[in-house]
């Protein structure tokens, strides 16, 4: 007599990104993946290109990772390796997120997938204002394939609607969610980072987290934290500046801060691990991005009870309440982000006052249950949807 085999019904979704590595795009998958009920959906994640250790954030140990090596370029050739990957997996939901992965619903189309959604998750550092043509028409292109779009922020549900002529109905705005029992404020002064050169009881630290590349733009911060050094001198022996990432703006940054003599006044420890007790060992935190979506960050300072100055970009405003929760400056002006520095360094009451608003704020709106409620809201009204479709057919 053979055995009995489990079969598992839970509806298949297949993830599909450019890559998945350190990034805002990437940490949102894990955390909706940590955060959605176990008896829903199956997962998969699919990276066009490479699988990085960041995978160990998703906690579940049901979901796979697959990674095709993507070449640069188009991913035409790519096409059969997804149909095939598809047709073996047969997925309910093929989820695409940002133009990199796009391409992919054309295979998912073909292979038949019921539901094709699309993410917006924020601007690419060549399109920043999102009005380069070729873009707007290669979403316009694809358009047909997808069954319905996904924008993290105000600004990106307006820009597919008004730019690439996606029907309003068939965009969902949601925000990301923050864990916001992880990130949690400090007690009465901010908890010294481990291995950090600098004490929070004598120093004001202000404080970056983020890859550094051109689009987040750490070297404005550098120059913002330096102006506010030189035209307010009695904040040199308080004011110190943390700029935790790697990239190619690490050393750009570094040369700044030694070309202004200013090199052990702040602290570049590359990548870490260990970013909800970085966020606890600051003062202020400082997002200086050229463009966004809505920044994990951002909630992640705001969950840790921290007011934030940020530049009037993408979703950034959607979540900083502008002299409530913290400021808004303008990108690329470092002189107005050294005054909202300087500003709140010299009221430190008030910034700790702007720092429990956002911590409250965050726990009203940015919920992880609320995030992971809107995505299992499509997710399963698309497949209701899908087999209406299916069955009128």
């Amino acid at each position: 007599m053979q055995p009995l085999t489990t079969v598992d019904d839970r509806p298949l979704v297949m993830h599909i990104v450019y890559r998945f590595d350190v990034g805002g795009l990437e940490n949102g998958i894990a955390n909706l993946l940590n955060h959605m009920p176990v008896q829903t959906f199956r997962h998969v994640i699919v990276s066009l290109t490479d699988v990085t250790d960041f995978r160990l954030r998703v906690q579940r140990t049901d979901v796979e990772f697959i990674a095709l090596h993507k070449r640069p370029g188009h991913g035409v050739w790519l096409y059969p390796k997804l149909y095939a990957l598809m047709r073996e997996r047969c997925p309910a939901i093929v989820h695409t997120r940002n133009l990199a992965a796009l391409e992919a619903v054309v295979p998912a189309w073909l292979a038949r997938v019921p539901v094709r959604l699309h993410g917006e998750h924020g601007r690419d550092e060549t399109d920043l204002d999102g009005n380069k043509r070729k873009y707007q028409w290669m979403r316009r292109l694809y358009r047909p394939f997808v069954s319905h779009y996904f924008a993290l922020s105000r600004d990106l549900a307006t820009y597919l609607v008004d730019k690439t002529g996606v029907p309003s109905g068939r965009v969902t705005q949601v925000y990301n969610g923050v864990d916001v029992d992880r990130f949690t404020p400090s007690c009465a002064i901010p908890t010294a980072i481990a291995d950090g050169p600098f004490d929070p009881s004598r120093h004001w630290i202000v404080g970056t987290v983020g890859r550094m590349q051109t689009v987040k733009d750490q070297p404005t911060l550098v120059r913002a934290f330096l102006l506010a050094l030189q035209q307010r001198p009695e904040l040199r022996n308080r004011l110190r500046l943390v700029l935790v990432g790697q990239g190619p703006l690490r050393a750009v940054c570094q040369q700044l801060l030694a070309e202004a003599g200013a090199t052990d006044l702040a602290w570049l420890p590359g990548e870490r691990n260990d970013v909800a007790d970085v966020m606890r060992g600051l003062h202020c935190f400082v997002l200086p991005s050229l463009a966004e979506g809505i920044s994990n960050t951002i909630l992640e300072a705001m969950a840790s009870a921290l007011p934030v100055v940020a530049t009037a970009v993408g979703g950034n405003a959607d979540l900083v309440g502008h002299g409530n929760t913290g400021i808004i400056v303008p990108p690329d002006d470092p002189q107005e982000m050294a005054d909202a520095i300087a500003r709140l360094a010299l009221a430190a009451p008030h910034a700790a006052a702007m720092g429990l608003a956002g911590r409250a704020k965050a726990e009203a709106c940015f919920s992880m249950a609320a995030m992971v409620k809107s995505y299992r809201t499509v997710y399963e009204r698309q497949l209701v949807a899908a087999q209406i479709q299916q069955q009128g057919a």
